[in-house]
């Protein structure tokens, strides 16, 4: 959070400043309209979409119900790339919009300086997705909220799982120099560390490069067996696939960017095994039976942020409902002091604007999907009386084994 946003900020919100004198709500006589920003284009697309399907079918769902107040829902989707300056321009153009709502960001380094912008204008912003704990712990404004877990929950699982699974073993920390990928890398070498296994290398690389063949050869050199990227799925996919062409068996592990079935689209079979953090798969939420078997219905399945964008929206429908207003400063209230059943569960937001939701699980790509496993034994949890194979085993080390500020996305 530097200079880089910080200027562009103060520019956004002079921009707005005349439209937030009487600032309403978004709305005319029968439709309110809602802001959802993510990454509609470029490399993290996938996640912008993941969004847009949640937040498309919480829309119509509420509207089918009645809508919000009254009146019915519209969305203006922004995108922001990843991108910090983007996210601050798009922040600055929902603030002029005078929306009572956005959903988003999805990168933590677009929404952390967004933040700063809706939290000037008392606009309520809920990131279905941004992991990053600066977000909530250093918060813009009680107007600030996230439903999904954060980097410092997800590193303890990550890193004590590493531990446990891969004691002795040759372990590489890698990020992406991002505020998600860096910061879930350091919270995930943290505890690792604090659990009695030091890594062999941590490394840095740069986001969006199509070569990773040195880094590559660094794991080679190192006889490395496992290696955590705190990073997106483009990456993780494009190294996992570079290392098996060069004949490494080392265990690619990462956080919940890798969360796409386009991560699979990238590996091939050559990500069967790979580790990962997410959350509890709300898909076999049972408050979201319903919701998941008319998204299957249509087409999608329901994957990562998916759900979690629809909460978001449910959460804030809700509390406009309590409210009897979509104010910011009435919603904001009745945000801080419910409980809201939602399709990723029910919970309530603490004094951070963080959910009371479960904590992080590890899941394996196994066949071109992702499974949960159990921390402790290594076995696929049992859903519907099936279980899977155990982690992958490391193979014994061989002598000679194969084996700027750029865009600053989530989490």
């Amino acid at each position: 959070m530097g200079k880089f946003w910080s200027v562009t900020a103060l520019a956004a919100t002079f921009a707005v400043l005349a439209g937030l004198a009487g600032c309403g709500d978004g709305s005319d006589e029968d439709v309110t309209t809602i802001g959802v920003v993510g990454p509609l284009t470029l490399q993290y697309a996938s996640f912008g979409e993941q969004m847009k399907q949640g937040a498309d079918l919480a829309v119509a769902d509420i509207n089918k119900a009645g809508g919000v107040l009254g009146k019915q829902l519209e969305v203006d989707y922004g995108d922001d790339a990843c991108d910090p300056k983007q996210a601050v321009a798009v922040a600055g153009q929902m603030v002029g919009a005078r929306v009572p709502l956005v959903v988003g960001h999805f990168c933590s380094g677009s929404s952390i300086p967004a933040a700063q912008i809706y939290g000037d204008a008392d606009l309520v912003m809920i990131s279905p997705a941004s992991t990053n704990p600066t977000l909530t712990d250093d918060r813009a404004g009680p107007n600030i909220y996230r439903v999904c877990g954060r980097d410092d929950q997800q590193g303890a699982v990550a890193g004590n799982y590493i531990a446990d699974h891969f004691a002795g073993k040759n372990i590489a920390i890698v990020h992406d120099k991002t505020a998600y990928g860096k910061g879930l890398a350091d919270q995930t070498k943290k505890a690792m560390n604090e659990a009695g296994l030091e890594e062999k290398l941590y490394e840095a690389i740069t986001a969006n490069e199509k070569d990773y063949s040195a880094l590559v050869s660094k794991l080679k050199r190192n006889n490395i067996d496992l290696i955590f990227l705190g990073g997106y799925h483009t990456e993780a996919g494009l190294i996992t696939r570079q290392m098996r062409d060069q004949g490494l068996d080392t265990v690619m592990m990462g956080g919940d960017a890798l969360v796409s079935q386009e991560y699979w689209s990238i590996t091939g079979d050559a990500g069967e095994g790979t580790l990962m953090t997410f959350s509890p798969d709300p898909r076999n939420n049972p408050a979201a039976k319903d919701v998941v078997e008319r998204f299957e219905a249509k087409g999608v399945e329901p994957e990562g942020y998916v759900l979690y964008t629809y909460a978001a929206i449910q959460a804030w429908a809700e509390a406009a409902e309590k409210a009897g207003t979509t104010s910011s400063i009435e919603v904001t209230e009745a945000l801080n002091n419910n409980a809201f059943d939602t399709v990723i569960g029910k919970f309530r937001f603490n004094e951070k604007g963080d959910p009371n939701l479960p904590p992080y699980a590890v899941y394996r790509w196994k066949d071109g999907k992702y499974a949960e496993i159990d921390t402790k034994s290594g076995e696929a949890v049992v859903t519907d009386g099936e279980t899977e194979d155990k982690t992958p085993e490391v193979h014994p080390v061989e002598a000679e084994r194969p084996g700027g500020e750029e865009n600053d996305p989530t989490e």
